[in-house]
């Protein structure tokens, strides 16, 4: 098992995260390169230097970021990565004087517990976000997703 604390939690070019582990969280490559224009990438890199996890933010407004994308490699799921590289992120967020951390997910599934374990919570929902804004429907078992719950983080 690949342990979160054998791994480098660090900021790399955003140009550095390879696309095929973005697609991961976010299915459409013209959304992923658009928001990587200006952004931070938070990279949780193995031994070998490959990036096993990224995590992309960028500011929205006035001490405002928005987590736009979080994802792990699958061989490297399920052993506290994604929540240390979110910690990781979430502390130099703070540290580049964000004061609150906002992003988009699906209404259900593993993701929504997780931003939720970590503290963020729902500020607004989106109707019909995934219907409009894909051009494939994303499918979590057996359901697909709609709308989007909009959830956000104070960090001070």
């Amino acid at each position: 098992m690949n342990r979160p604390d054998t791994l480098s939690y660090l900021e790399v070019s955003p140009t550095a995260a390879p696309v095929s582990l973005l697609l991961k969280a976010d299915p459409c490559e013209t959304t992923i390169l658009s928001y990587l224009d200006g952004a931070w990438c938070f990279a949780a890199k193995a031994e070998e230097g490959a990036i096993v996890g990224a995590c992309v933010a960028k500011p929205i407004g006035d001490g405002v970021a928005e987590i736009f994308n979080i994802s792990v490699a699958p061989s490297f799921q399920q052993g506290g990565i994604g929540s240390r590289l979110l910690i990781f992120a979430l502390d130099a967020l703070s540290h580049k004087r964000i004061r609150r951390v906002e992003l988009g997910t699906g209404t259900f599934g593993h993701q929504l517990g997780y931003y939720q374990r970590h503290g963020f919570r729902v500020r607004a929902v989106v109707v019909d976000h995934f219907l409009n804004n894909y051009p494939e429907p994303i499918v979590e078992n057996g359901i697909q997703h709609k709308d989007m719950l909009r959830l956000y983080l104070d960090l001070v």
